[in-house]
Formats: structure tokens, sequence, C-alpha cells
């Protein structure tokens, strides 16, 4: 005998009691699940970058968006597999069986070759996969004319430095082309492959229109950043004087297919078109308040009928530990509101997490679980008839995620992944990065000298604080 608990709709039904083996899902029955155990379907990371070595243990230190990107540059180079083998590993290990991966790679000539890593660390891993492949053909350093923009705020030496590297953009029949080849070298029903223009700040209308014309032949999921920073929507309403949502709807961007992360700064008047679309909105509050871009309108988007939203990680997590059971937490308690009646339910913050997220990773069908501690994590409880909804919300993290089930494989028991080493792929990759550190110190005195070029050129612009 075992008594287990089943929450297949949390939010809105409570767990049903299993007393006997043969009561569980066909693809529990060979998991680790044991009495005082709670199975529910598997969260969705919605939106994430693949850090195997994260932003802060190569010194980028959180600072507003934009001052904080040329910190990137200090990424150390370590090979695609292993980075994302890490990423995806310390995913699992908290019990999350799917992310959107938003590659990072500008170099068109190696996507399809970092792809195909990417798609074998997660085949290896045993996780979903939806993976966004990069297209921009605007530089990233400064949205109103891009790195001219800032040799006037470097001097002549730092400049001297920063001219020869910066990128030369494939035209847009080549990175399109590129997509398509990272399509057809992926094997797995469990990835799937998207358009990922990075933001509509760093693609030129053309890229934009030749993207939406691709993914209305193609049926092709398309996954963008937008409206995330203040100087984000300055400079694109500079630019879009129709807005930037409008303007997209006007060239057929906006669909079902499409998710964007952040919005941000999103207009009611916009987040009601993403809604009318079909749009769907990853919300990822902890990457928004450590980057200053403020606070995403999700309570009033969910009040006012907007787009449905997924939640993602965005490489950081609150702790730093990629942990998207806080991050809920987190959702749920900076917009809980202030009234009587909370903002956003139990149910709606775990429909975000599994259904919106399947939705944005197109595995609608996914039968995916997630297995915890529960009698640990109500050890102290006087009742036992609390909303496990409400529970989780108030206590999950990492530390009670006992297993994790994808498509029928165990992908993590007891906390340990069953299909690779994660100690000691961790340990490679930092010795791998840790052989780049001679070119990352040469670097970091040009990195800190374009973080604070950045800062001084938007603070010249007018209504930028």
């Amino acid at each position: 005998m075992i008594s287990v608990r089943l929450l297949l709709n949390p939010g809105h039904a409570p767990a049903r009691r299993i007393e006997s083996e043969a009561e569980l899902p066909p693809a529990l029955k060979a998991a680790n699940v044991g009495s005082g155990d709670l199975v529910l379907p598997s969260p969705v990371n919605a939106h994430d970058h693949g850090y195997g070595i994260r932003t802060m243990d190569f010194g980028a230190l959180d600072d507003a968006l934009e001052v904080w990107i040329p910190g990137l540059r200090l990424r150390p180079r370590t090979d695609p597999y292993l980075e994302a083998l890490v990423a995806f590993g310390r995913l699992a290990r908290t019990g999350v069986g799917a992310t959107m991966h938003c590659h990072n790679s500008l170099n068109v000539d190696r996507l399809v070759d970092e792809a195909k890593d990417v798609m074998r660390a997660a085949s290896d891993i045993g996780i979903r996969l939806a993976l966004s492949c990069p297209l921009l053909d605007r530089d990233a350093w400064a949205y109103d004319g891009g790195p001219q923009r800032l040799k006037s705020f470097l001097s002549a030496s730092d400049w001297q430095a920063l001219e020869p590297t910066i990128p030369a953009y494939a035209p847009i029949r080549t990175q399109l082309a590129a997509v398509e080849a990272v399509a057809a070298a992926n094997s797995s029903s469990l990835v799937d492959v998207q358009y990922g223009p990075i933001g509509p700040q760093w693609c030129s209308n053309a890229l934009l229109e030749s993207i939406a014309e691709a993914s209305a032949v193609s049926n092709r999921r398309i996954h963008m950043h937008l409206l995330e920073s203040p100087r984000q929507r300055i400079w694109l309403d500079r630019r879009f004087p129709e807005g930037v949502v409008n303007y997209l709807d006007r060239i057929g961007f906006l669909s079902p297919r499409l998710a964007v992360a952040h919005g941000v700064q999103l207009r009611p008047d916009e987040y009601a078109l993403l809604a009318e679309r079909g749009v769907q909105l990853v919300s990822n509050p902890t990457a928004n308040l450590r980057l200053r871009s403020g606070v995403a309108p999700v309570a009033a988007i969910a009040e006012a009928g907007g787009p449905v939203f997924a939640i993602g990680l965005d490489g950081t997590g609150f702790d730093d530990d990629q942990d998207l059971w806080r991050e809920m937490r987190l959702l749920h308690l900076v917009h809980g509101g202030r009234g009587l009646i909370r903002r956003l339910t139990a149910g709606q913050l775990f429909d975000a997490a599994i259904r919106t997220g399947a939705q944005v990773i197109d595995a609608q069908d996914a039968d995916d679980f997630t297995v915890v501690d529960y009698q640990a994590m109500i050890a102290d409880a006087l009742f036992d008839d609390i909303d496990e909804a409400e529970v989780l919300l108030t206590r999950m993290s990492a530390a009670y995620a006992k297993g994790l089930i994808v498509s029928g494989r165990e992908v993590m028991r007891d906390g340990k992944l069953t299909g690779v080493d994660f100690d000691a792929a961790l340990r490679e990759l930092k010795a791998q990065a840790k052989t780049d550190l001679p070119r990352l110190e040469q670097q970091r005195p040009l990195v800190r000298a374009l973080s604070e070029a950045t800062r001084a050129y938007y603070a010249a612009w007018p209504g930028v604080s």
C-alpha cells in the first residue's frame, strides 16, 4: 500500500489520494514514487538562455539592462554541448522537465553545429526543449545608431580595441536558411525549433517582416524579447510612431505562434491587441528586478483578459539558483495586490507554469510529471487537508523535488540525474572556463569602459534617469 497525492489540476481541484500502485498513471509506475509524495504535471521554464556558467560567475554583475549587456562579452569560451548539459541538468535536478532555450551565439556560421550540440545535451539529460535560433541585424550596444554612438563616450584606445570586434551580420536570407538547417538537423520529437528574433530594437523592419512571412508559410513558432526596459520603450516609440505592437500586427507578426518575453513596458492597448491575436506573454520577474527593468503589469493583464502568460527564469532566479518554483512564488507575491481578494489565483499561476508554458514550447500534449517530497514539506502541519497548490506556492523549492519523468523516461531520481553525471560535467565546464581566464582578464577593462560609456550614452537621452 502507498499513499500518494496526484495533483493533476493544481489550483483548480485538490489532489486525488492514491492508495494503490495500480492507480498510478502508467508513466509513474516505474518511477520512484512512494508514500508521502505528491505528483503534479511538470512546469515549463518558458524563457531562458542556457547559462552553464552563470553571468555573475564571469563578472557580469546586475545592472540596468543596457549597461549589463556589455558584460556578456566576458562569457568564457566553452564547449556548447557541455554548457547546455550543465544548464539543462541544473533545471532537471529541480524537477523542471522542459525549457525554452534562447541560444546565445551571434555567428550564423556556427549556429547549426552549436544547435546540434544543444539538442544532444537536452536528449542526454532527457528534457523537452524549444530552441529559439537567434536572428538580428542591428547592433545590441546602442539602440539609436549602433556602436558608433558610443565612440564619443570612450577613450581613443578603448575605441581602437572595440572597433575590430563590431560584428557584421549575415544577410536575412542566410539567417533564415540557418534556422531551417537547424530544424532539418533535429531528429527528436522532444525538440521544437523556433525563430528567435532577439527583439525589435535589434532587428531591421526587413528582418521582422521576413520572419513574419516565413512563420506564416512554415507554421514555425517565434520567440522574442519585447519591451523589456524603459530605454527600449523610449527608442521603439521613436522608431515606430504607430507603436511597435501595432507595427508588428500590421506585418502579420502577431499570432498564436508567437511568444514574447518580459513585456514590462506594455500599455493596455498593446496587451489587449496581443490577447486578441492569441500571443503568449512570458513573465520573468526576477530578471526584470535584477536588471532594473521594472515590474510587468501581469495582474492587470490577467484581469483585463490580456494574453495568457507563462513563467521563465531568463538565466537568473531570485537566489541565482535557477529555481522555477521560487520564481512562481515571487510572481505570486509581487502581483498579489493589496486588496481583500488576491489578484492572481493559484490556478492562474500553475496554468501559467504548466499549460501556457507547454504552448510556448509547442508541447501541449506533454505527459511529464514532477515528484515532490510532500510529506517533508508539511511535516509540521496540523491539518492534512490544506490546499496543496497553496502549500506549493508557499514552500516549494528545488530541495523538495524528488523525481522527474519526461515522456515516460525517469530523468531525475532523489535529486540525481539518471542519464549523466552532473557533478563531473560541471567540473569539466568550470575547468574549460578557467583556461580562458587570460583572455577574460585582458577584456575586463574594455568591458568596464563599454558599460560606463553605455550608461553615459543613455543618461543623455531626454526623459531617462
